[in-house]
């Protein structure tokens, strides 16, 4: 059970004073909430626990998400562009066409993620695991610490 309504925390965002660095949500349970389309730039999610949650469209540009729960969440098309993922589970989230260009993936758990047509551009997958992760259409150009032949996936993996 969340610890929080989507409604708080539309009042907590609200709250924020212009020019602050985000709400601090560390360790909090957020599980299978709608926070679609929600802006949390710079928001501290570490440690928080977001599995089932969706997240399409939300805005966590230069959100630390390190070693959150994010396993089953849906963010497809949401904005990560420098995020902290470090140690973050992902297993099985849906992030299609999200942008996660310049994050940091690195030992993060990709296992069965669907990351087709991801922004992927600089990103950091070192130690990360990528098992039956789905990279069709994903832009690699400049990511860091991928598997050999990765870029394959891009194009060759079952549609």
């Amino acid at each position: 059970m969340a610890d929080i309504t989507r409604g708080d925390l539309i009042k907590i965002l609200a709250l924020l004073p212009p020019g602050s660095k985000g709400v601090n949500l560390r360790g909090v349970d957020l599980t299978e909430l709608d926070l679609s389309r929600l802006g949390m730039v710079e928001a501290n999610l570490q440690f928080a626990r977001l599995n089932g949650t969706n997240l399409t469209q939300a805005d966590l540009s230069k959100a630390n998400l390190s070693q959150a729960d994010l396993s089953y969440t849906d963010l497809s098309e949401a904005c990560l562009h420098g995020a902290n993922l470090k140690d973050a589970n992902l297993s099985g989230a849906d992030l299609r066409a999200v942008d996660l260009t310049d994050a940091d993936l690195s030992k993060a758990d990709l296992r069965g993620a669907n990351l087709r047509g991801a922004d992927l551009r600089r990103a950091n997958f070192w130690h990360s695991d990528l098992t039956e992760a789905n990279l069709i259409y994903a832009n690699l150009e400049g990511a860091k610490g991928l598997p050999v032949g990765a870029e394959e996936w891009t194009t060759n993996k079952n549609q």
